[in-house]
């Protein structure tokens, strides 16, 4: 058998259904519709196959440690008692096995007490999505009856940051939106104490691009640069943001020398949906209906044969022409690396394309890149 690969983590939709109607999600809003053919919830029966697959693949490939993120829809509406069976399986499964680290994505408005003594118990921790204050949040993240989801997700996040449950706070999650002021939304999200900061951009492609290119060819290069400008020259260290760690991680680490390979990087996680078929990164179904599937499924066939899959090997950029050959003939890919799979889409040729973000992700990296340069070179100038 072909050596494959090995995932190290799995995104688990516990939950199909969500009590938002948020209009930019990518699950229920864009191309896709396959979320309506599959149960609400992850049956009680499913849960041992699952955690099985997942210990058989960390012990075949002696893994020391694997993640799981429960997901959805809103994975809190599968209930206390499925995510206390599912928390409790995972962990005796992969006990003596892989240490099992288990997050929850949530939109934080079903957070309560209990949930999160349940958490805590369970070490489980917690990451919620906001878009920034009260008007930049309602732009898109509204109740399915057109209500504010703002004051409800404020509870959930007073909750987390409590002395007992902050262990359990992972972070928050940020759709960038162009009509919200980037350093006013970096600075609301920063009075919730988050360790980590995700800003995303919205999920686009060719065929659907993003909104707001009026009047700049880098508008969303330009909002985050105004943000990492804030968040770079801060006194003193304010919370990580991961897409700017990542950038400057890879200028600081020798792969821009001239002589240096280019080193795409490659996805280590899949996702498992409630039915338990086994599907690509999300993000793939703003793209068409139907892109992240497989035709795979837990109950027929291991991860090994997942990993080995054509399709999942290209989506995980391990294959032989992982990008465009504009891409990889680009001076910046080894910092941005061709942006998502998803974002490359276009009718016709697929993801045989630079990414839709391609001029943002050019400034956004070389800027970020050319500015942690000169700063090193001034620091090592005077240390020497």
């Amino acid at each position: 058998m072909r050596k494959v690969r090995p995932f190290r983590e799995w995104v688990v939709k516990v939950a199909q259904h969500c009590n938002l109607a948020c209009d930019h999600c990518y699950v229920y809003e864009l191309q896709d519709t396959s979320w309506r053919r599959k149960p609400r919830v992850i049956p009680e029966e499913s849960v041992v196959p699952l955690a099985e697959r997942i210990a058989e693949h960390a012990r075949t490939h002696a893994l020391p440690a694997v993640r799981v993120v429960l997901h959805g829809g809103e994975p809190l509406l599968a209930g206390k008692e499925r995510i206390k069976n599912i928390v409790s399986v995972l962990t005796s499964r992969l006990q003596g096995v892989a240490v099992c680290d288990i997050s929850v994505q949530s939109n934080g408005t079903l957070l309560d007490p209990d949930w999160l003594d349940l958490f805590r118990r369970h070490g489980v921790s917690v990451g919620v999505s906001l878009d920034g204050d009260r008007t930049a949040n309602d732009r898109h993240r509204r109740s399915r009856n057109g209500r504010s989801s703002y004051t409800a997700v404020l509870k959930g996040l007073e909750l987390l940051r409590r002395p007992e449950n902050r262990a359990l706070y992972s972070g928050l999650l940020c759709t960038i939106d162009l009509d919200n002021d980037p350093v006013a939304v970096y600075e609301q999200l920063l009075a919730h104490q988050p360790p980590v900061i995700d800003f995303l951009l919205p999920h686009s492609t060719w065929e659907h691009p993003p909104p707001g290119r009026d009047g700049s060819v880098t508008p969303y290069a330009d909002w985050l640069l105004a943000v990492f400008e804030r968040w770079y020259t801060a006194p003193v260290g304010e919370t990580r943001i991961r897409r700017f760690e990542h950038i400057m991680d890879r200028a600081l680490d020798g792969r821009l020398a001239p002589s240096a390979p280019v080193e795409f990087p490659v996805s280590d996680h899949i996702v498992v949906e409630s039915d338990l078929s086994v599907e690509l990164p999300d993000s793939l179904k703003a793209a068409y209906d139907g892109a992240a599937a497989t035709g795979l499924n837990l109950f027929d066939h291991d991860f090994d044969t997942v990993a080995g899959h054509p399709d999942v090997i290209a989506a995980r950029g391990a294959g032989p022409a992982p990008l465009s050959a504009e891409c990889v003939a680009c001076p910046v890919v080894g910092l941005c690396g061709g942006g998502l799979r998803a974002h490359r889409f276009r009718p016709g040729n697929g993801f045989d394309n630079p990414s839709v973000f391609c001029a943002d992700l050019r400034l956004l990296t070389t800027h970020i890149r050319d500015r942690v340069a000169a700063d090193a070179i001034k620091w090592f100038g005077r240390a020497s």
